[in-house]
C-alpha cells in the first residue's frame, strides 16, 4: 500500500537540500596582495603580523632592512632510467633516478630606515 504522505516528505527533503546548497558560500580563496599599493605605508611589523617571521632579514648600515619569507617550492621533475635482463630462470633489473634539486620560491622585501616598505620583489633559487 502507498502511503500518501511519501511524496511530500521526498520533496520537502530535496527542497530542503537544494536550499542548503544555494546557501553555502562555498570555498572563498584570499586575494592576493597588490605589493605595489603597499609600498610606501607596510611596515616590517604589518609584514611580521601577515607573513610570520621572515625565513632570512639582514640590517644594512644605512639602516634598510632586507628580509625574505619562503613563498613555496616549484615543480619537481624526476628522469628514471633503467635496463633488465632475463635469462630463462630469472631476470634481474637495475634502474637510478635523477631528480634536480627543487627549486624554491622567496618574496623579499626591502624596507627603510623607517621600517616602511621601498621595493619587493620574487625571487626564485
Amino acid at each position: 500500500m502507498n502511503k500518501p504522505y511519501a511524496l511530500p516528505v521526498r520533496a520537502l527533503a530535496w527542497l530542503l537540500l537544494a536550499v542548503l546548497f544555494m546557501l553555502n558560500p562555498g570555498c572563498a580563496s584570499t586575494p592576493k596582495p597588490d605589493w605595489n599599493q603597499r609600498v610606501g605605508n607596510y611596515t616590517f611589523d604589518d609584514a611580521v603580523r601577515e607573513l610570520g617571521p621572515p625565513t632570512a632579514s639582514t640590517q644594512l648600515q644605512d639602516g634598510t632592512t632586507v628580509s625574505e619569507w619562503f613563498l613555496k617550492y616549484g615543480a619537481q621533475i624526476s628522469f628514471g632510467l633503467g635496463t633488465s635482463a632475463y635469462n630463462g630462470g630469472g631476470a634481474v633489473g637495475v634502474g637510478q633516478t635523477i631528480s634536480p634539486p627543487p627549486k624554491a620560491h622567496f618574496l623579499r622585501l626591502t624596507f627603510g630606515p623607517d621600517r616602511k616598505l621601498q621595493r619587493w620583489e620574487k625571487v626564485t633559487r
